[in-house]
């Protein structure tokens, strides 16, 4: 299987390539992050709409192993769709995301409405981030840039994230798909405390969209905020080579190694 996964219906089949730095067993949560995007967006609308806001949490470790998808459509109107997909292993729920939807339509705006650009460099200016691939198969599968900062070092940063492997098998990746699976690397962009003494695990992610990202690049511009009783955020403003286009946040679990 070249793909993260195979889907069939609702059963899925999960490749080892979808494990993450923290646990060998364990996914990566870019990796279910995409596929409850991939299934959200198949949930037909009563006319065109795009993905607005993708909340997920990650109830439980999410296993390398086969999984059940489980969707459900909790709002239907005609600007919006609120809709539901869980993900389930061995009939158990480790993933529980709403994915809210707005209705798509062309509107002119005021000649001063315009997306705020991204000054930072462009991927092909920025620093080439090759030694993660190694802390897990998943991190080996996308490459990174650093505009400003480094990867995985402590302190603010800003890096252009690229999906370079199929996702779900014969399945295009869209648009959605690539600002979450960027958006779930906002702990490691921005992490404040050195990742040898330190575990930074995001309990969920919530990324909210003001229009749909351009091209295969997504930069995220980031920061921390880390509190003394075990918890911190991870946040990044997301952009693509037009400007900024939406936020992310990450509720992180901090523990000494």
């Amino acid at each position: 299987m070249t793909a993260i996964y195979r889907v069939d219906g609702n059963s899925v089949v999960t490749s080892p390539d979808a494990a993450g730095p923290w646990d060998r067993r364990m996914q990566h949560g870019s990796a279910p992050a995409s596929l409850v995007t991939w299934a959200a967006e198949r949930i037909p609308t009563p006319v065109p709409m795009n993905i607005a806001r993708v909340t997920i949490d990650l109830m439980r470790p999410v296993p390398v192993a086969p999984l059940t998808i489980a969707t459900e459509i909790l709002r239907e109107g005609r600007k919006i769709q609120l809709c539901e997909v869980k993900l389930l292993a061995e009939g158990v729920q480790v993933v529980g995301a709403t994915v809210l939807k707005i209705k798509q339509q062309s509107l002119p705006l005021p000649d001063d409405v315009k997306d705020l650009p991204a000054t930072l460099p462009s991927p092909e200016d920025s620093l080439v981030e090759d030694g993660h691939a190694a802390t897990s198969p998943f991190v080996g599968m996308v490459s990174m840039r650093a505009a400003r900062g480094r990867f995985g070092q402590a302190g603010a940063g800003a890096v252009w994230f690229r999906v370079d492997h199929p996702l779900i098998e014969g399945e295009a990746i869209s648009q959605a798909m690539r600002a979450v699976v960027a958006a779930d690397f906002s702990n490691g962009t921005a992490s404040t405390l050195d990742f040898r003494a330190w575990t930074y695990i995001n309990a969920d992610l919530t990324i909210s969209l003001a229009r749909q990202p351009v091209g295969e690049w997504i930069l995220l511009d980031g920061e921390s905020s880390i509190g003394p009783d075990g918890a911190g955020l991870a946040m990044s403003r997301l952009a693509d080579r037009q400007g900024y286009f939406g936020r992310a946040v990450q509720s992180l679990v901090i523990e000494k190694r």
